[in-house]
Formats: structure tokens, C-alpha cells, sequence
């Protein structure tokens, strides 16, 4: 790692540059000096507050510039530290409720950035808001930080963060590269805009500076290392312990909850009515013999998840879907659909309005946000899994896919992903199919929905190559990969 009062200077100096960047010009010198100022002052308070190497305690921070609910991977990383024994400030916006396992564990303390009404997306006030509640809080608390573990992306302002508070403390700090952030701000802008170069530079410069990065793809590492100098350590997405498949009980029991906002998730009008069965449009249960069991006929679950964001086109899945509506018109013997399309982001409402205008017989879509609880159940309860993920830079893999296959479900992804990266994850008709348009899916949905639930489908046939092939864990993954980082430096 660079010299730690070198990351202090080029840190200040660089969170000043990026603060002028962002306000009106009348105002950006001012607002330099006075950024510069108020951290050369908190770098004293700090200073005072260092304890020697021996009084250090085992303490972590681990942050997040988004939503601490809609980061799996870093909440993982926050339950791995726990469970060897460090203790965890986690730091992050709290929009929507975390996993239980973070509520629950002792050793783990959320500690979250407010929004600030007005001004989402304007780096320089969420600039100040990061070093103020981080700082303020490790004064308060006295912590003395051994590790500080960022995300990026987004990556802007919060690895200067991370520098600048490490330079101070004599820290460690660990970059987990889930892609590049100036190749998603340069779906939105261009590559050539301004905010983009400088996004870019940003990212080359600070990511050496860190004492061990993480990536999520082989194909990530090698161009770290070929395009940054960066040396990573690939630590593959794997699903934890909750992703498995669901019991027939426990599917039931979360039908029967959706169902009441969900009216898809309701028996048909074909369904027999039996006053001693209750009944979802998936299953049954006997109220005298308290037996559960899924009904004959019934729909296929076709699942997705997404943040909603430009790197996934749901369009593509609604034609798919069309044309799977005019196989069953056309006389082709296929079950009806119910797809579901989890999760929360800006386009929502504009995807929303497209499903609201189509008018289908035999294929139903609801657009849920699902409690960290019930998401890996619905997973593990579904037929079969799409993914539309397309990557900014075409060296990540999407996460949703990992805990698809943690539940032993099947998934027809796009193409758009490098194919070196992709073939990392789907293997083309062993754990499931690529395509590369809308006609391709629709043909995929009816060649593995022709003989569903048939056990000896095609479709059976890739669920069972996934539960025999489940791979490592998050937990020993984690293990393997990234505790020998913490334990060989000091």
C-alpha cells in the first residue's frame, strides 16, 4: 500500500477537486478550501484518537454506497468478518430492510447515511454526508479501524473515503470490484462525457492504492491486472445458506401470503372448489390431513429479478413472452405462465406501464418486492429463472444467477455478456440455455415448458446437473479466498 500520508494529501486534495467539480463555479473555491479544511482538522482529532499496534482491536467497516438490503455480497462479507470474530460497523443506506442474519448478529452495527431530499446523486453533498456520519461515528465509538472493506461499484466518492480515513488510521483497506463504475455512468452519458473521463481516471487512481482488491470474475482479474496494474483475488459470487430449494410446505405458506397482493398467485376459475383444501394457483392444502401437495395442471413459475436499471432490457422478456402466448393460440400444448419480476429501481414504472398494456389469456405477470426472507424461498419455489443481466463492461456476472442456481433452478440467460465471462457461470444445456434475442427465449420457453412437470424433461434434467453440481458455499469460498488476506498482513 502507498505511504499512508501520501493517500492522506491525494486524497484531500482529490475529494476537493471532485467537490469543485460538482458545484457551480461561483462557488467552487470556496467549497475546496473549505472541504480541505475541515478534514485537515478532523485528520488531528483522529490522530489523537490512534491507539499502538498492540491496543488495536479485530474492527471492521464495511461500506456501501447504496442500499445495505440490495447489497447481498457485502452483507455477506459483513457476516463472514462476524463470524471470525470481528467486530463490524456497516455503513450504507437503509432503504429496505437487510437479511435477518445481519439484524441478528451482535457483533454487527448498521450505522446508516440518510438521504438527503433534493440532492440524491450529487456526489458533492453525499461526500459529506459519508465522512461526516463515518468519521462522527468512529470518534463517538473510539474505533480503531484494522480493515475497511469498500464497494465499487459505485465507487465515487467512497474509495477516497476509504483512503483518506485509512491514511489517518495506519489501515488496511480492501476494494471489491463488482465492475467498473465509469462504464455504467457511461450508458447513461457517453463514453466521452466529462463526468465519465473523470469517473475513469478516478477509479485507475485509487484502485492501487488499496492493500488487497477483490474481483467477482477470472475474466476481471486479467484485465485489472493487464489494464490497471491492480493485482485481485477473484472471489466468485456464491449463493449462502437461505438459497436452497423450498419445501412443498414452506411454498404454500408464501403463495398463500403473495395472494393477497398478488391476485395472480389466486386458484383459476378451473380449479375444483373443495371446502377441506385451501389453495393457492400453484398448490393445495388438505385441512384435515394437513397434507400439502402442488396441483396437477398448474402453471409454470418463470422468475427474474432486477434493479430495473439501463443493463437490463425487459422488453426483450415481454416479446418473449408474446410470442409464448401465440404458441398456446396457435394450438401447441403447453402449460400457462405465471412469471414473476422481483425487485425495485427507476424504470420500474415505465416497464410496468408496458405489462399493463399487454392483455394476455395464459400468461400473467406480477412485479413483486419481495422481504429478504421470502426471495430466496420464491427462488427456490420457481420453475425456471431468466436473466437479461447485460454488463456495462462485460466483466461481471450477475449475482442473481448465483442464487438461482443455489436453488437448484434453471436459467435461460442472454448473450450480451462476454463469452469468456458468461461461461463462467451458464453452461449451455447443462445447467441451462443462452440466447441472444427474444425469438430464441420464446423458443426456449416452449421446448422446456413442452413436457413440464414431466420428471424426465429437459428442464428436470438441468435441475438435477445443478444439484449435483452445487459447488463451494459462500462461507468456504470466503474462507479459502479472503481470510488468508486477513491473516497474512498486518
Amino acid at each position: 500500500m502507498a505511504d499512508n500520508y501520501t493517500c492522506l494529501s491525494v486524497s484531500i486534495l482529490t475529494i476537493g477537486l471532485l467537490t469543485a467539480f460538482y458545484l457551480p463555479s461561483a462557488n467552487a473555491a470556496l467549497a475546496v478550501m473549505s472541504l480541505v479544511v475541515v478534514l485537515v482538522c478532523v485528520s488531528h482529532v483522529l490522530g489523537k484518537l490512534r491507539r499502538r499496534d498492540g491496543q488495536t482491536e479485530r474492527r471492521v467497516c464495511v461500506l456501501v454506497l447504496g442500499d445495505i438490503g440490495r447489497s447481498p455480497r457485502m452483507q455477506y462479507h459483513a457476516l463472514s468478518l462476524s463470524k471470525h470474530g470481528y467486530s463490524v460497523v456497516f455503513v450504507g443506506f437503509l432503504d429496505s430492510k437487510p437479511h435477518q442474519g445481519i439484524l441478528q448478529d451482535e457483533r454487527i452495527r448498521i450505522v446508516p447515511i440518510a438521504e438527503v431530499k433534493g440532492v440524491q446523486g450529487n456526489g458533492f453533498i453525499h461526500l459529506h454526508i459519508i465522512a461526516f456520519k463515518f468519521l462522527m461515528c468512529s470518534c463517538k465509538l473510539e474505533l480503531i479501524l484494522t480493515l475497511f472493506v469498500s464497494q465499487n461499484p459505485p465507487g465515487l466518492p467512497s474509495i477516497a473515503v476509504a483512503c483518506l480515513v485509512c491514511g489517518l488510521r495506519g489501515t488496511r483497506v480492501i476494494i471489491d470490484w463488482h465492475n467498473y463504475g465509469y462504464t455504467i455512468m457511461a450508458l447513461s452519458h457517453g463514453a466521452g462525457h466529462p463526468v465519465v473521463r473523470l469517473a475513469k481516471w478516478y477509479e485507475h487512481f485509487f484502485g492501487p492504492l488499496a492493500t488487497h482488491n477483490l474481483c467477482v470474475t477470472k475474466a476481471m482479474k486479467d484485465d485489472l491486472q493487464r489494464n490497471w496494474g491492480i493485482k485481485a483475488t477473484t472471489l466468485y459470487d456464491r449463493p449462502a445458506s437461505v438459497f436452497r430449494e423450498t419445501p412443498v410446505r414452506l411454498q404454500h405458506e408464501l403463495f398463500m401470503r403473495l395472494a393477497r397482493t398478488h391476485p395472480q398467485f389466486l386458484p383459476s376459475g378451473n380449479d375444483p372448489c373443495e371446502d377441506e383444501v385451501e389453495r393457492t394457483a400453484f398448490s393445495g392444502f388438505n385441512l384435515a390431513d394437513k397434507a400439502v401437495t402442488l396441483t396437477p395442471g398448474r402453471p409454470a413459475l418463470l422468475l427474474s429479478s432486477t434493479s430495473w436499471t439501463e443493463d437490463e432490457d425487459f422488453s426483450i422478456l415481454l416479446k418473449a413472452l408474446e410470442e409464448y402466448e401465440g404458441f398456446i393460440k396457435a394450438g401447441t400444448s403447453l402449460p400457462s405462465l405465471v412469471c414473476v419480476i422481483t425487485g425495485k429501481g427507476p424504470q420500474k414504472k415505465y416497464y410496468r406501464k408496458l405489462i399493463d398494456s399487454l392483455h394476455f389469456e395464459y400468461v400473467k405477470i406480477c412485479t413483486p418486492w419481495l422481504e429478504a426472507e421470502d426471495y430466496p424461498v420464491l427462488l427456490g419455489s420457481a420453475d425456471l429463472g431468466v436473466c437479461l443481466h447485460k454488463s456495462s463492461s462485460g466483466l461481471d456476472l450477475p449475482m442473481k444467477v448465483v442464487d438461482m442456481f443455489g436453488c437448484c433452478l434453471p436459467v435461460c440467460a442472454t448473450n450480451a455478456l462476454l463469452d469468456c465471462v458468461l461461461h463462467e457461470l451458464v453452461k449451455h444445456e447443462e445447467n441451462g440455455l443462452i440466447f441472444k434475442d427474444p425469438q430464441e427465449l420464446a423458443e426456449q420457453l416452449r421446448v422446456l415448458l413442452s413436457e413440464f412437470p414431466n420428471a424426465d424433461s429437459r428442464l428436470a434434467m438441468f435441475r438435477r446437473n445443478l444439484q449435483a453440481n452445487r459447488g463451494l458455499c459462500w462461507d468456504d469460498n470466503w474462507d479459502q479466498n479472503v481470510l488468508p488476506l486477513l491473516t497474512s498482513s498486518t
